[in-house]
């Protein structure tokens, strides 16, 4: 199972800082994560960056083993 580590407002809307995922891809993360957590979170996901195994992810297709550690990172304010 993949961990999910989610991040500021991200952590808010799923209500916790972790939890663990039986996903294939990226796109079957994002769907049960949307499924699991409803539409508060689904609004966040779509703006968020998503890092997998400590490096940018783009491609929605992109695999996960059952290792993966997939980080979801809302835009954040100031610098």
């Amino acid at each position: 199972m993949a961990t999910v580590r989610y991040f500021a407002g991200a952590r808010t809307a799923a209500g916790t800082s972790a939890e663990t995922v039986d996903a294939t891809s990226v796109s079957d993360l994002l769907d049960i994560l949307e499924d699991r957590h409803g539409e508060r979170l689904t609004k966040i996901l779509g703006s968020c960056s998503f890092l997998v195994d400590g490096l940018a992810c783009r491609e929605p297709s992109t695999s996960l083993a059952p290792e993966s550690t997939v980080d979801v990172l809302p835009p954040f304010a100031g610098g």
